[in-house]
């Protein structure tokens, strides 16, 4: 993530929710609201609403800054931090946690082939004595919130001495593995045996946990530094042979990464999402003319990251590129790159997110775009526009529950009216959607209320989610899942709603699954009148 660990303090302080949306739970932000008239099922209802979208934030754990709040956290207070940023995401109506397990060369599980993270226990390779991945796994899954794991692949430390590696770190017993630069240390993308070690540090937790994404940020060959290049030339002599464009050379490092974790985590989690964030620019029209009406950093040069080329060739599931300016910045306008990225996609098979900068928002240090408390609803709003835009994702946790400006809860209000479904991966689309859940006849909760009873359908896979829709009116033996109606997404595991009206109106529910496939409709009731 750019500007995601300079080696300084944490970006932002430690905050509860102040205004807004702080202040919301999550009945507020799943209210019932009025229906709407009728439009297709995937497209925005007049009240905003949509039936499938990313909703998304990260988690960052380098140098603490969203979690754990500080490193060597007793195991009860970090997971206790934890759950608090889960509840959050659930209050503001998002539908996926990014979650950093492995941001240098470290890792937040046991038995990694990597040493213990200096972020989680305070010193590398200490056992905290836990599973913390198991344990943020199963609590998200308990809220009905997908965990993508998220990965650094390549950087190892924020420091450039080898000896502060925890003993037998395998960068210290491999040193030509890695290379030093601007104050920190890498694994070196043009050493194959770094590399494919690389990749299987990460596919040991990809094969043993149950991650519903395999997330990579920004970071691949390090960002530049002016006059210095990246000390690659051993690597090039010994293992560039058919290239005489050292910048090719890199392309095709960082490419085979791509392609080779695509294979695996499709062999290991063939419903599992596997995608990047890049940098918000791939290349600007003055070097390409395929590029952005940009002038700044270039990913594809830069970084040596060619995210339209994984694109076009199917290597990621999705891209979510970093548009971390605001509407009418100078040489990098919000409102040139969204509708640019959305045109270079369209047609892929690949979907579509954009990452959003919360945490610019009420920063002093920014220009005046984002000290307004509408910019980033005006990002949706100019979203909304592109179809092939499937999503948000919001950097960082913190900057998202401090809710600086109220920008945060404004841009919810805005766009967010309803609960969405998660992204459906084209790939997966076809396969068998769940069975459809039972509905008992509607019971009451111990103060009287109505409830609607989901019966747990014997011995089919539990479903992820259970979606709710309401009806004013009787919607007959067959009623359309629209948007407008969804009115909660509740945990698999529930078996008991309470309505949120007494007014007659009439529900059913669906089953959900991993992929967000979604079953058909059950039979409606009415909980003050019984079965249709």
């Amino acid at each position: 993530m750019l500007g995601e660990w300079s080696g300084a303090a944490p970006l932002t302080g430690r905050r509860d929710f102040l205004a807004g949306v702080g202040r919301l739970g999550a009945a507020a932000l799943l209210a019932v609201r009025p229906e709407a008239g009728p439009a297709g099922p995937d497209r925005p209802r007049p009240d905003g609403a949509v039936r499938r979208e990313m909703r998304g934030v990260w988690i960052a754990t380098v140098g603490n800054i969203d979690w754990p709040s500080a490193p060597g956290l007793p195991a009860e207070q970090a997971r206790a931090e934890f759950t608090a940023h889960l509840d959050r995401a659930v209050a503001l109506g998002l539908n996926a946690v990014f979650v950093q397990i492995r941001p240098t060369a470290d890792a937040f599980w046991p038995g990694a082939p990597e040493p213990w993270s200096q972020w989680l226990t305070g010193t590398q390779g200490r056992d905290p004595g836990w599973d913390p991945l198991a344990f943020m796994v199963d609590a998200a899954h308990r809220r009905a919130l997908a965990f993508h794991g998220w990965f650094n692949p390549y950087r190892v430390a924020t420091q450039p001495d080898p000896a502060r590696l925890a003993p037998g770190h395998p960068a210290r017993l491999h040193p030509e593995w890695i290379a030093s630069y601007q104050g920190g240390l890498y694994y070196n993308p043009g050493v194959p045996a770094a590399r494919r070690f690389v990749v299987e540090a990460m596919m040991d937790a990809v094969r043993r946990y149950d991650l519903d994404g395999v997330h990579f940020d920004d970071y691949f060959y390090p960002y530049p530094a002016p006059g210095r290049a990246f000390p690659d030339d051993e690597a090039f002599a010994a293992h560039g042979s058919g290239f005489t464009d050292r910048a090719a050379w890199r392309r095709h490092n960082v490419d085979l990464l791509i392609r080779e974790m695509r294979d695996l985590v499709r062999e290991a989690r063939p419903e599992a999402a596997f995608g990047v964030s890049p940098f918000g620019i791939w290349r600007n029209a003055a070097t390409d003319p395929a590029g952005s009406r940009t002038h700044g950093t270039q990913s594809y040069d830069d970084l040596s990251a060619d995210s339209l080329g994984w694109a076009r060739d199917g290597l990621v599931d999705y891209l979510a590129p970093q548009l971390y300016w605001a509407i009418g910045t100078e040489g990098s306008d919000y409102a040139e790159l969204a509708p640019w990225w959305a045109a270079r996609t369209a047609g892929s098979g690949t979907q579509l997110w954009i990452g959003q900068a919360v945490s610019r928002v009420g920063d002093p240090g920014r220009p005046g775009a984002w000290q307004d408390p509408a910019e980033l609803s005006r990002h949706l709003t100019l979203n909304a526009g592109l179809p092939q835009i499937g999503g948000n994702l919001l950097w960082n946790a913190t900057s998202v529950w401090a809710d600086r400006l109220g920008g945060v809860g404004r841009m919810a209000a805005d766009h967010w009216p309803r609960p969405a479904l998660g992204p459906l991966l084209p790939r997966l689309a076809a396969a068998q959607a769940p069975p459809r859940p039972p509905l008992a006849v509607p019971g009451l909760d111990d103060r009287g209320r109505p409830q609607l009873v989901i019966h747990p359908g014997g011995p089919r896979p539990e479903p992820f989610q259970h979606a709710v829709y309401r009806y004013d009116t009787h919607p007959g033996p067959g009623p359309r899942t629209d948007p407008d109606r969804l009115t909660a997404l509740l945990p698999g595991r529930t078996r008991r709603f309470t309505v949120p009206t007494t007014d007659g109106s009439w529900y059913t529910v669906t089953a959900v699954d991993r992929a967000n496939r979604e079953s058909r409709p059950a039979t409606p009731v009415r909980p003050s009148g019984g079965l249709a």
